[in-house]
């Protein structure tokens, strides 16, 4: 059924509206001030990613180099707090838009260069810019702030409506005013002329050039968008944190922000969204309990791309469609006996990552770890046996079910198929 009513479409209505609601209460659930910061970086990454999108996912353009956007953003924006001039007159709330123009205006410059190549090149002339302007930020501490980088007070000038940015809640509800703004445009983009014609350039920029459009042009307008959303997430990092450094260009930034797009989805608009979440899970929530957490990263990345090649996105999309053709019943206990075995063999090996890491890097500290309030002796012999076991229980578990679920979901896609076949004729 289509929620379609000419000339309005009231699903689109309904999932921004939904979009709103989800960032308007999101803080009254997660109030703690702890929660509130992961919010607020929550939402800044997610500018970051669908910026980085718009050259990934919709232009096949693959940029090593997109911290750089974001980095100088963040550095302009940090300047214009602190400065006594005309950027002491720009109020805190609109200084992510310094950020932004300052993303477009480098943009601008380096731009014009990268996009007059394509494909692996143009990869690689991005991955020497961000190694330039990262040598250029410790080269010149005066603006950069050499390694310490650059600090700044969010609560400058005089309260508007009470509103002074001290509090982390006024901070996450202006990342999520600007994320809801910046969601739409980069949306509204996506169905312009412009939008359309950066995937056609993507898709074959031959025929692209056939019909007389100019593919390097259609990639460096669409460069210079992009980088004026990186530059607002800059922008709305620099009042988040209060400092910007050197690390803001460096290409670190720009693979994590590659990485978490590609867990998401670089194939569907809101991928990045769920790549944002994802990596913040890990890069800060998860790195607080375990110092292993960049092997959880690249495990879980090595499994999506195994198994959901086109990212989380792609999974959600599945499971929906077979839910409107009224088949998920048929999955879901299958899919259920999976995901259980898969848990335990997981909990197996990740007790057995945590007590092996205590083992090599925390011997000096002594044999006992502690997680979660449990004390384990990893010099014992008993928790390595229960480790053996519950990796040995997931993966006979695992093989004992799996081949019932692929059976009954290839069964479900053939059949969706074949009332997709007969709805056509």
């Amino acid at each position: 059924m289509r929620l379609t009513f000419t000339p309005l479409n009231l699903a689109r209505y309904l999932v921004w509206s939904g979009f709103a609601l989800i960032l308007i209460v999101a803080p009254l659930i997660f109030s703690k001030g702890a929660a509130l910061s992961i919010l607020s970086q929550i939402g800044t990454v997610m500018i970051f990613g669908l910026s980085y999108n718009m050259l990934l996912g919709q232009g096949g353009m693959l940029s090593f180099g997109h911290a750089v956007y974001s980095g100088l953003g963040a550095f302009f924006a940090i300047h214009a707090m602190n400065s006594s001039g005309i950027g002491a007159s720009v109020p805190t709330t609109l200084i992510p838009l310094v950020g932004g123009f300052a993303g477009m205006a480098f943009g601008v410059l380096f731009g014009y260069v990268t996009t007059k190549k394509s494909g692996t090149t143009f990869a690689m002339i991005t991955l020497g810019l961000v190694e330039l302007v990262f040598a250029s930020s410790l080269m010149f501490p005066s603006f950069f702030g050499g390694e310490g980088g650059i600090t700044t007070n969010r609560v400058r000038g005089d309260a508007l409506f009470g509103i002074s940015y001290g509090p982390q809640i006024q901070v996450y509800y202006l990342i999520a005013f600007w994320l809801f703004i910046s969601t739409i445009a980069m949306f509204a983009f996506t169905q312009t002329p412009l939008g359309r014609m950066i995937n056609a350039v993507r898709d074959n920029p031959e025929r692209v050039e056939f019909i007389g459009y100019n593919t390097q042009w259609v990639r460096y307008l669409t460069l210079i968008l992009s980088a004026f959303f990186a530059g607002i997430s800059g922008g709305l990092g620099a009042i988040n944190f209060e400092i910007v450094s050197a690390e803001n260009v460096s290409a670190i930034r720009s693979g994590a922000v590659l990485l978490f797009v590609f867990i998401g989805g670089i194939s569907f608009f809101f991928g990045p969204l769920l790549g944002a979440i994802v990596g913040v899970f890990f890069s800060v929530m998860l790195s607080d309990f375990t110092p292993a957490w960049q092997l959880y990263l690249g495990l879980f990345f090595v499994l999506l791309v195994r198994y959901a090649p086109a990212g989380l996105a792609s999974l959600i999309l599945m499971l929906l469609r077979v839910k409107s053709f009224g088949l998920f019943h048929r999955i879901w206990k299958p899919l259920l006996a999976v995901c259980a075995v898969s848990l335990v063999g997981f909990a197996g090996f990740l007790a057995g990552i945590e007590m092996l890491y205590h083992l090599t890097l925390e011997a000096a500290n002594g044999s006992i770890m502690t997680r979660f309030g449990q004390q384990i002796d990893v010099k014992a012999a008993a928790p390595w046996l229960v480790v053996a076991g519950l990796l040995a229980a997931g993966i006979v578990g695992y093989r004992r079910v799996q081949p019932g679920y692929y059976a009954v979901w290839s069964e479900v896609n053939a059949e969706i198929a074949a009332k997709q076949r007969g709805s056509a004729a």
